[in-house]
């Protein structure tokens, strides 16, 4: 797993690992709130005007690509139900529709990227990983690249500042490419969040006395990535780098290597 798509997915993988389920609901449920304002609500008045209701396409007998109406009612019965069963049907569908890009772009543009992302955080584990295999279809889309990366990493920054989470979080198993994200060429606003996400687990681990008490963790954790030469080399590199903000929080997260 490689490049800008596979460290957006590592990161992604992070969340499983983490066992913060409900904190990431808390975090993730502004945002569905705007999205439902965006559309999503319309639907539920509109739950069979097409015929049928939206538990009909996730049944398995319905196997043309679905249109935008379709999707949106989906999405909105992908965000109201409670029946596992449904949301992993559901789920499934979205996937499967997801690998088409004509709906890769209608399904962000409906605002349902958070949606499915918001799935990662269920109890059940086939939901979590049906999430993700949507997520990954939906990111063959470069426009949604960013917006699946943006909005895992702000997750992941979010739980980074809470010291009870700072070892849940370094415990999880993390592929090499995560540490793409702390290239030059990589968006400002992610950079950011990468470094800042860095400095909190080391303030968090100075809090918790972790430095001195070094911890065993496994290799291929997130500790090993952030406490490895490759990272330290990366960040130092951005010392050079073109944006003065980058710069400058560099120059605060480098005391930390």
């Amino acid at each position: 797993m490689g490049g800008p798509r596979g460290a957006g997915w590592v990161a992604a993988g992070l969340l499983l690992g983490a066992g913060a389920c409900y904190c990431i609901y808390r975090l993730t449920r502004g945002r569905r709130r705007g999205d439902r304002e965006l559309g999503i609500r319309s639907s539920k008045s509109a739950g069979g005007t097409a015929g049928f209701p939206a538990e009909d396409l996730t049944d398995g007998s319905y196997d043309d690509v679905l249109n935008a109406e379709q999707l949106q009612k989906l999405l909105y019965l992908l965000e109201s139900a409670e029946d596992p069963v449904i949301i992993e049907r559901v789920l499934i569908t979205l996937g499967n529709n997801a690998a088409f890009s004509v709906n890769q772009a209608i399904i962000r543009e409906l605002g349902g990227i958070p949606i499915v992302a918001n799935k990662i955080n269920h109890s059940n584990q086939s939901i979590k990983e049906k999430a993700l295999n949507a997520l990954n279809n939906l990111s063959v889309n470069v426009e949604n690249q960013i917006k699946i990366k943006v909005q895992v990493l702000k997750l992941l920054l979010n739980l980074s500042e809470n010291p009870a989470m700072t070892e849940g979080l370094l415990r999880a198993q993390v592929d090499s490419s995560f540490l793409s994200l702390y290239d030059s060429h990589v968006a400002k606003e992610i950079l950011l969040r990468v470094l800042t996400l860095f400095q909190n687990i080391k303030n968090c681990l100075k809090i918790e006395g972790h430095l001195a008490a070094q911890p065993t963790f496994t290799e291929g954790s997130l500790f090993f990535l952030l406490h490895g030469e490759e990272c330290a080399q990366k960040i130092r590199a951005l010392v050079d780098h073109h944006d003065a903000e980058v710069k400058e929080k560099v120059v605060t997260v480098i005391p930390k290597i």
